[in-house]
């Protein structure tokens, strides 16, 4: 299975800010929509993404300053990226061996969407479930 399939049945799109937005109108963002992370984008251009860990990692050292500065400032540059024909369980690879939850999507250099590891684990579920399913209609002999 593909990532390009987990992206045909999720919402298009994706949420965006800007590096000079504060982490206190980033956490409004991540509130409202109930989401984990935000891509952090310039120009069309993917530079980062910033989530939830991260803020609550910073509120612990630097306290309600935090709030005050930037998604520039807090955000992890440079993030692993895949493309909608990466295979979920690249997907799930990487963000295992990465140690983070989100993954932007790229194609042909550009930003198109955002995978979780709820999107990739459901998809797996869903996928091994349809393989239980036809192998119980084949071996009823309800083919």
């Amino acid at each position: 299975m593909l990532i390009k399939a987990i992206l045909k049945n999720k919402p298009p799109g994706f949420i965006s800010v800007p590096a000079d937005m504060t982490i206190a109108g980033v956490l409004n963002i991540l509130a409202e929509k109930r989401i984990g992370a935000v891509l952090v984008v310039e120009n069309t251009e993917l530079i980062g993404i910033l989530s939830e860990r991260d803020i609550v990692r910073s509120l612990a050292t630097r306290a309600t300053d935090t709030l005050t500065m930037t998604a520039g400032a807090l955000m992890t540059r440079g993030p692993k990226t895949a493309t909608p024909e990466t295979t979920v369980e690249q997907a799930m690879e990487m963000m295992t061996d990465g140690h983070f939850r989100h993954l932007p999507i790229m194609e042909d250099g550009h930003l198109t969407g955002l995978v979780s590891i709820g999107d990739v684990v459901k998809a797996r579920i869903d996928h091994s479930q349809h393989e239980v399913d036809t192998l119980r209609t084949y071996v009823t002999g309800r083919v």
